[in-house]
Order: C-alpha cells, then sequence, then structure tokens
C-alpha cells in the first residue's frame, strides 16, 4: 500500500504543480481563453490559487521523501482536497458540471492520501 500511495502522491504533485505553475504565471486574460472561471477572481487570487496548488505538489512529496517533517504529506493532501472542493463549488456555480468530474477525481485521491497518511500508513 505505500508504494501505492507514492505513486498517487506523485502524481498527484504532477498536476498539481503544472496547473498550479500555469495559473500563477500565465496572464489572467490569457488564462480566460480555456479557463472561463478566472473571470470571477482577480489576478492577485488567480495567482494565489496557483501558489497554492504548487506548495501542495510540493507538500505531498518532499516532506516525506526527506524524512524532515512527514506530517505535512497529509496536512498538503488534505489542503489539496479542499482546494479541489473549493473548485467544484465554483464550476458548480457556473453549471460547468465536466469540470467537477476532474475536481472530484483530484479531490477524491488527494483525501486518500490524507486519510492513509494520517492513519494505517503515517510515516
Amino acid at each position: 500500500m505505500n508504494i501505492v500511495l507514492w505513486v498517487i502522491a506523485a502524481v498527484l504533485a504532477a498536476a498539481f504543480a503544472m496547473a498550479g505553475f500555469m495559473k500563477a504565471t500565465t496572464p489572467k486574460e490569457k488564462l480566460a481563453e480555456s479557463m472561463g472561471w478566472v473571470e470571477d477572481f482577480s489576478a492577485g487570487t488567480v495567482r494565489f490559487i496557483g501558489v497554492v496548488e504548487i506548495l501542495g505538489a510540493v507538500g505531498l512529496v518532499l516532506p516525506a521523501a526527506l524524512d524532515i517533517a512527514p506530517v505535512l504529506t497529509p496536512l498538503a493532501a488534505s489542503g489539496l482536497a479542499l482546494t479541489m472542493l473549493l473548485a467544484a463549488i465554483t464550476h458548480a456555480r457556473r453549471k460547468e458540471f465536466p469540470m467537477i468530474g476532474v475536481n472530484v477525481v483530484l479531490g477524491g485521491l488527494a483525501l486518500f492520501v490524507a486519510i492513509m497518511r494520517f492513519g494505517p500508513q503515517s510515516f
């Protein structure tokens, strides 16, 4: 199970790092072409969401890999699950229902990592 959790955490970290980097570095106007939801938020908020996703991605892997404060790994996973819950709410409000599926999958995987790393498969 430990290997499965590492693989899930690595995949989640890659996905959130890429998405976060795009949100943190791309101008809001350019993001609006493919992500309509950014129109509802300020440029600073979109960048903040990107930075949160990058930090969450780092927190999923680095603390456990370096064995420095490994409790940060399930905390990062919990934060990313919460981020996906809020994203799903935003997409539901905008009636962007296909995007909710992506949020549910990513959030569910992050929640699974959080539960397992807090519980039976902790470091």
